[in-house]
């Protein structure tokens, strides 16, 4: 009898620590699940990988005799009902040059919107060496019913691709960006002149 009930003993207590074995990889893959995105998110930054942009603080503090084109591409989720496009669709410029390119968004809806740009450049291995200073994707934007807005971004590409070999080949990069919806429409609520509707564009060249 007391070995019946030392075996049942042995069993829940067996049946415990696998239920608890369960329950900590599961809270474990719970865990990775959350840390995966902004991981993969840093990982993209740090590495340009998928064509991730890099943000700078200041200029590259060097000018290459190098020149390249960058051409400006933009699209909007058909959910926005946004018009979105840039000023000059191309531009030559040189690397380690400070530049500054700007888009128009306006707001056809009869609502004030909250909208969040997404970006990328092409080719791919471009993204560790196009650095942006300043950029209106950096925030989300609010643009009431009707309202227009020049949107600037001060870029510059790093004198460091005169190093790589694997894009030496490269003469043209194309900077796009996606308007969407923001899931989070509070600001909205809060009509207001959007920080780019009144700012000199001049102000980011210096």
């Amino acid at each position: 009898m007391a070995a019946t009930r030392s075996l049942a003993a042995a069993r829940r207590t067996g049946n415990r620590r696998t239920i608890f074995a369960v329950a900590l990889v599961g809270c474990g893959m719970l865990g990775l699940s959350f840390a995966a995105v902004p991981l993969y998110d840093l990982f993209c930054r740090v590495t340009g990988y998928g064509g991730t942009t890099q943000v700078a603080a200041s200029g590259a503090g060097q000018i290459l005799d190098r020149e390249m084109v960058v051409r400006f591409d933009s699209s909007v989720n058909r959910k926005l009902p946004w018009h979105f496009t840039p000023e000059v669709v191309r531009l030559k410029v040189r690397v380690g040059e400070t530049n500054l390119a700007s888009y128009t968004a306006t707001n056809q809806g009869d609502a004030p919107l909250v909208g969040t740009a997404t970006f990328n450049v092409t080719p791919d291995k471009m993204g560790q060496y196009f650095n942006k200073i300043e950029c209106f994707c950096f925030t989300e934007q609010v643009l009431n019913p009707g309202e227009t807005v020049h949107m600037p971004v001060s870029f510059f590409i790093d004198p460091a691709i005169a190093e790589d070999e694997n894009l030496a080949d490269v003469t043209t990069v194309t900077l796009s960006y996606t308007f969407f919806q923001a899931e989070d429409q509070s600001a909205a609520q809060r009509p207001q002149v959007s920080e780019f509707s009144e700012r000199p564009r001049a102000a980011l060249a210096n």
